[in-house]
């Protein structure tokens, strides 16, 4: 058996999100197991992290080891494909046995992409709505989170984590045509944070809550949301080794 990396994307909307669940196997996870044993590839797969229900991911990392039998990865590649519907293995390739997808990611990038127009039926599950907003406010909100903080306030209820300190080291913005993108790019993050902290600088941009309110929340000396932004608009962009 031999270790390799994959690197798949794929469209969160079809499934209640990547980790493995007891009530539903429309997961990530089980989808490709699933596909990996109808070809006799016996193993569970590991990710560089969990995304909920309704996050896609373009650039997802997961690794898992196969048998001899399946030398060609180019082959593997395409079967996998033709037996997946939603989920894309976009490369595959040998790697040491002591790779983690998880354990050894440095940085993780995420992506949310938004308009400020009413989204037509093809944009739904891929494309998030918020109206006119001050692009300086989200543009100071977004400065605001970068660096070490404790996101206990920024972080959906019922999570187990053994800290809850993460590192931002970038968050910022950029426009494509019709199109908002959002970027954090941080050592790791908490269930939901990236949804929690992009609705909260929208809140900021759109007046609804100050600078200072978000500083307080970081502070953890009050919170004053706990409002998700839509999951379709978030994406997992790529995982830093």
């Amino acid at each position: 058996m031999r270790r390799v990396k994959a690197v798949i994307a794929y469209d969160g909307a079809s499934f209640y999100g990547f980790q493995r669940q007891k009530e539903t196997k429309e997961t990530i996870t089980s989808s490709i197991e699933e596909a990996l044993k109808s070809i006799g590839i016996e193993d569970n797969i590991r990710g560089s992290g969990r995304t909920d229900k309704g996050v896609h991911a373009s650039n997802q990392i997961i690794d898992f080891r196969v048998p001899p039998f399946w030398r060609d990865l180019d082959r593997l590649k395409e079967v996998l494909n033709r037996k997946l519907d939603s989920i894309y293995f976009k490369h595959i390739s040998y790697i040491d046995d002591s790779f983690h997808s998880r354990f050894l990611a440095k940085k993780r990038v995420y992506r949310y992409i938004f308009k400020t127009t009413p989204l037509s039926i093809f944009e739904k599950r891929y494309i998030s709505y918020y109206p006119k907003f001050n692009l300086l406010s989200l543009q100071n909100s977004l400065k605001l989170f970068e660096g070490r903080h404790d996101f206990s306030y920024f972080l959906k209820k019922g999570s187990t984590t053994h800290t809850n300190i993460r590192t931002i080291y970038r968050a910022y913005y950029r426009r494509y045509r019709n199109y908002y993108i959002i970027y954090f790019e941080a050592d790791g993050f908490l269930r939901s944070q990236v949804r929690l902290m992009v609705d909260f600088s929208m809140q900021v941009a759109k007046g609804k809550l100050s600078l200072e309110n978000q500083k307080e929340q970081l502070e953890l000396k009050n919170r004053y949301s706990s409002t998700l932004s839509p999951s379709n608009g978030l994406y997992l962009a790529r995982v830093i080794y």
